[in-house]
């Protein structure tokens, strides 16, 4: 997702913005359904992670151009995460107007993508100054481990070693990634629990109030049928 090539006949003078910069290659994405899943998953998990803080950006798969007056300069993360440039909407990240590259990028490597994902993008992250790089397989098919991150060190990206627990930590995001059930799963070390999407959430604390609403049930039951013996004892 390096090149643009403007097919359609535009019946007046496009803008620049337009057509120097379009916010689409014409290209389909090309995922398995897991892929797809998990990725929706995660950037839904991020963005209400970081809802409460307005000046981190979440996206994913937005056309990231990073040399100015070059179109063909663009690479597509298929998740990034920038602080400090805001929440609001963009059709395209444009480094020189953001003023700087995002913090955290992450790629779902496939069978079309992983050589490139370790060879290719690694080294243009690594050039942009992306202080980490995630790469995660869904399928467990293609990577050398499922789940890989690494840390920029002097404008290389060195490993990121896994944890006793097997988590790779992102030490800008503050988060930990691991395979959970055999999918992809973020942990907060800080508040000691797992993210989850906004769904999730409602669905946890919807199971919470149910599991506390037996047991106040139980509890009522039981002090009637203690008053009852009590009862039955006068």
């Amino acid at each position: 997702m390096d090149t643009y090539k403007n097919g359609h006949n535009m019946p007046y003078a496009p803008t620049d913005a337009v057509d120097i910069y379009p916010e689409t290659d014409g290209e389909h994405i090309a995922a398995s359904d897991l892929h797809l899943e998990i990725l929706i998953w995660l950037l839904q998990t991020l963005k209400a992670y970081f809802a409460e803080m307005p000046d981190v950006y979440v996206s994913g798969d937005i056309l990231t151009y990073y040399t100015k007056g070059d179109p063909r300069a663009v690479v597509a993360p298929d998740v990034l995460v920038s602080f400090g440039i805001g929440q609001k909407r963009r059709h395209t990240y444009k480094v020189w107007e953001e003023g700087k590259v995002p913090d955290f990028v992450m790629e779902f490597s496939s069978k079309t993508t992983y050589q490139n994902d370790l060879t290719d993008k690694m080294e243009l992250y690594a050039a942009l100054g992306i202080p980490n790089y995630l790469l995660y397989d869904a399928e467990a098919l293609y990577l050398p481990s499922p789940l890989m991150g690494f840390r920029l060190v002097e404008g290389v990206y060195v490993p990121v070693v896994p944890g006793v627990d097997g988590g790779v930590h992102s030490d800008v995001l503050g988060l930990d990634f691991h395979i959970r059930d055999r999918r992809l799963g973020v942990y907060d070390p800080v508040a000691a629990q797992w993210l989850q999407t906004p769904v999730e959430k409602a669905e946890t604390r919807a199971e919470q109030e149910a599991i506390a609403r037996q047991k106040a049930e139980e509890e009522v039951e039981r002090l009637r049928e203690e008053l009852a013996r009590l009862q039955a004892r006068t």
